[in-house]
């Protein structure tokens, strides 16, 4: 166990998904201002820290029902044809659901960004509120929204680290845990870089198509997937860290040659 969590894949993967986390986590920082500033101030921030702790509460407990389906790797069905062979289980199942989802959700939500960026904070506006308690429920309707993308973004970015389930589960849930800790001492100021460069949350959902991808190529795999004898392999996690790295890395180069004074 402690060789698992020291190693360096899990902790590459660790510090990946907790940054995801936080970034997509983002929109759900602005709904849940929107709606505790429905609230009297005495009340705003208790309504916030209250949301978010039950919120974290609500990933985990999805989490672990997630990940009780993606254990269930036995297949229940099997096409086997001329030019298909095709295992069906309810992993793979799950694993290439939540990858279309995912494709649908980042490429949707980056249309609505380019093209509408206020669509949904104008929907939340709408909503009245009128106590504490129903700024709670709609903090947690809201936050179980944007829940679905971020744990299929955990079994994603995990799924396949270990052979142990548990493993895996526990590396999500301390990273939902570090997520949301770091979302409740700094959500103001996260708020406020990505506002500044809205391009890292754009560069997030661009994260999200590749980790979609890769959990349908997974789900393929892991049906033993055969088109007209040729098998599907998995996609190696290195290239999707790679590929993150690299993109993090230019951004960071951008902002400091944008910080530099024109001559």
């Amino acid at each position: 166990m402690i060789e698992f969590f020291t190693s360096s894949d899990a902790i590459f993967a660790l510090l990946t998904l907790t940054f995801l986390e936080i970034i997509l986590g983002i929109d759900n920082i602005v709904f849940i201002s929107i709606a505790a500033n429905k609230l009297p101030e005495h009340q705003r921030k208790k309504a916030t820290n209250i949301g978010l702790l039950l919120a974290m509460v609500q990933r985990v407990v999805l989490l672990f029902f997630v990940s009780f389906l993606i254990g269930l790797s036995k297949p229940f069905y099997v096409v086997d044809t001329d030019w298909l062979h095709l295992e069906i289980s309810w992993q793979a199942i799950i694993l290439f659901s939540g990858g279309l989802f995912l494709l649908y959700k980042s490429t949707s939500e980056i249309r609505e960004k380019v093209e509408t960026p206020l669509h949904d904070e104008n929907q939340v506006k709408g909503k009245k509120i009128h106590s504490l308690k129903q700024a709670i429920i709609q903090i947690l309707l809201i936050d179980f929204i944007f829940s679905i993308d971020s744990i299929l973004t955990a079994v994603g970015m995990t799924n396949g680290l270990s052979g142990n389930h548990n493993y895996n589960l526990i590396l999500m849930i301390i990273a939902v845990v570090i997520s949301i800790g770091i979302m409740i001492g700094f959500a103001n100021k996260i708020r406020d870089f990505i506002e500044e460069h809205p391009s890292i949350q754009l560069l997030a959902l661009a994260f999200l198509i590749l980790i979609g991808f890769m959990l349908i190529t997974e789900a393929a795999h892991l049906s033993h997937t055969e088109f007209f004898g040729n098998s599907v392999g998995a996609i190696p996690k290195g290239y999707l860290y790679f590929a993150i790295a690299f993109s993090l890395f230019i951004e960071f180069l951008s902002f400091k040659v944008s910080k530099k004074p024109k001559k």
